[in-house]
């Protein structure tokens, strides 16, 4: 067993036959430095085959060939994408989830904060992997993953989603425009901010809001790992962490689920 599948990390309530899924954490991989050591991000500066390698041990803890382990080109929209066949590199879709009914596919995202989220439909043999920042859950991605599984043959209350590592509300201050966005939005949005220590300020709970858009829409389970990006530095790359350091740029984590 290598190293990057003992340290993944996975949920119950997506443990079904002919579906394989795993949360991967920093640990496993070839990569060095601020990148160390199972980096997933092809948009970070580090070097390319060291990333290539990181994502051929996923796709092997999933049991997908390395060429079926399908990232999006992430871009904190609301868009999903149905996918039925493998994309080349150079020709990843500009959206922030993936949808498929195809055996041998493995649907990833990454993500160094903001939320990244696996969904199934076991019986139905649909399953969806999605990023979620502050944005992208603002603007609707999760409920189009829900609408995509469903146009090819899942149903909505039978749809299992689960939340990975993502920034605590302990870790995400927020200014007061922020705020206002999600308050002028709809104004009971205001139970995901607390007070922060700073005047004018909040700190911001990014997952209990994707829970309860996820909820909302109609989903029939939701789960969240409840772990801390920013606080885990052993297990997780942060982006905030690494602003707050002044370094250079950052690893991503994966989150990955495959019909197999």
């Amino acid at each position: 067993m290598s190293e990057a599948i003992e340290h993944a990390l996975h949920s119950e309530i997506l443990a079904s036959p002919g579906v394989h899924h795993a949360f991967f954490t920093r640990k496993g991989g070839v990569s060095e430095g601020i990148y160390a050591s199972l980096n997933g991000g092809t948009g970070s500066r580090d070097d390319v085959s060291s990333v290539l390698e990181n994502r051929a041990r996923m796709a092997v803890a999933l049991g997908v060939e390395p060429q079926n382990f399908l990232v999006p080109y992430l871009v904190h929209s609301p868009d999903c994408v149905i996918v039925d066949a493998p994309f080349a590199d150079g020709e990843r879709p500009k959206c922030d989830a993936l949808v498929t009914r195809t055996r041998g596919l493995a649907l990833g995202v990454t993500g160094a904060d903001c939320g990244i989220l696996l969904f199934s439909d076991a019986q139905a043999g649909v399953i969806g992997a999605a990023h979620a920042g502050w944005k992208g859950a603002f603007t609707g991605v999760l409920e189009s993953t829900l609408q995509a599984m469903e146009e090819v043959g899942a149903s909505r209350p039978a749809i299992h989603v689960v939340l990975g590592p993502t920034i605590a509300r302990a870790s995400y201050e927020v200014g007061p425009e922020f705020r206002a966005r999600f308050v002028d939005a709809d104004r009971t949005n205001a139970r995901f901010f607390t007070a922060a220590s700073r005047e004018d300020h909040s700190l911001f709970d990014l997952p209990a809001y994707i829970g309860a858009r996820v909820r909302d829409a109609g989903a029939g389970h939701f789960e969240s790992l409840d772990l801390d990006t920013y606080a885990d530095e052993a297990r997780f790359y942060s982006y905030r962490r690494s602003v707050h350091r002044g370094e250079p740029d950052y690893g991503r984590l994966v989150a990955s689920i495959a019909l197999v």
